[in-house]
């Protein structure tokens, strides 16, 4: 089950790809789960608690670190009317080949992350 959580942005993808490979790159995951989710009744958040649990052998074969995770509490500069998410995650990966290599495995949990959430951004950083 494949939505629009999943889809890559091509000119973003761009980007990271002629990034220097001898440099970290950081992936910013800002998540706004879903109050439930309808296959299993649970929480979002409980759903994406799952993920990571399913996620974390993955991470293991791969050079990369989450750096920060943490609940948005306020916005300071910017429209104070905007719903703030859910969560903010930050993973450093020793390189864009890491992101690439995790992108690969084909029994990634994709689809159990895309299900706890109601919307997502994954920005790259330097």
């Amino acid at each position: 089950m494949s939505n629009n959580l999943d889809e890559i942005n091509k000119e973003g993808l761009a980007i990271l790809a002629t990034f220097n490979e001898n440099e970290p790159v950081f992936m910013m995951n800002y998540l706004n789960y879903k109050e439930q989710v309808s296959s299993t009744g649970k929480t979002g958040k409980e759903t994406y608690k799952e993920y990571m649990k399913a996620a974390f052998p993955f991470f293991q074969e791969i050079d990369a670190d989450i750096i920060f995770k943490g609940k948005p509490m306020a916005t300071i500069i910017g429209s104070s009317k905007e719903k703030l998410w859910d969560e903010v995650l930050i993973v450093k990966y020793a390189s864009k080949n890491e992101f690439f290599k995790l992108m690969s495995f084909k029994e990634y949990p994709r689809d159990l992350r895309a299900s706890a959430l109601s919307d997502s951004r994954l920005i790259f950083c330097k």
